[in-house]
């Protein structure tokens, strides 16, 4: 599916739009958008939740958007229906992707980070709030998250994973450094939770402590330290 097919009023309605959100689609565009326009108007315009509802009941489309330059603007969100890909890095206000999101460095949000498929970066992935893909989530340096991190897949980060409320992911999860969690940390069924996996064994205690309200069923490497109450 592509995002050029066209959003109407009537198709708002079934839908079960709210009234606000159709008065103001009917404010915006009286004649009818593409499907991927609304979606960008929602975002410039600051309604990140009439975007969001709007991809959540349409779905994700095969569309891919390349920003060449690092894109930097703590005040920018983005809601994209297809594939984002960032060549540099990017560090904006919230991200939302149908499908995947890919970055050369970093992924940086000040809310949250989202994607329907996977979540990618050649450096670090931060949010201020939670951080979820539908598929795996994968950082050449660190995943740090404000809320919860949560992955379909794997979750494998080169240097520590750090959550303020819970870490889950469908199949395993892997730090080269420690894992730390204010809630649960918990891997797939058969999967593990690794931790400290470019640490000596011997500087794990310092380097490569796993850290939750309670271990790890499947805890396989990495100094487990019980967090505080």
């Amino acid at each position: 599916m592509k995002g050029n097919f066209k959003i109407t009023l009537q198709y708002l309605k079934d839908l079960g739009a709210c009234r606000e959100g159709q008065r103001e689609f009917q404010r915006v565009f009286p004649d009818g958008a593409e499907y991927q326009e609304v979606l960008d108007r929602c975002a410039d315009e600051g309604r990140f939740d009439f975007g969001e509802w709007l991809l959540n009941k349409v779905g994700p489309t095969n569309d891919v958007r390349t920003y060449e330059e690092d894109v930097n603007d703590p005040e920018k969100t983005i809601i994209f229906a297809g594939h984002l890909v960032f060549s540099a890095g990017v560090s904006v206000k919230r991200i939302k992707a149908g499908r995947g999101i890919k970055a050369g460095w970093g992924i940086e949000a000040g809310e949250g980070i989202e994607a329907g498929e996977g979540i990618e970066a050649g450096f670090g992935i931060k949010a201020g709030e939670g951080i979820k893909a539908g598929w795996g989530i994968k950082a050449g340096d660190g995943i740090k998250a404000g809320w919860g991190i949560e992955a379909g897949e794997g979750i494998e980060a080169g240097e520590g994973i750090e959550a303020g409320e819970g870490i889950k992911a469908g199949e395993g999860i892997k730090a080269g450094w420690g894992i730390k969690a204010g809630w649960g940390i918990e891997a797939g069924e058969g999967y593990g939770v690794f931790g400290g996996l470019s640490v000596r064994i011997s500087m794990w205690p310092e380097f490569a402590i796993i850290s939750a309200k309670e271990k790890p069923k499947n805890l396989i490497s990495g100094y487990w330290a019980e967090k505080e109450l």
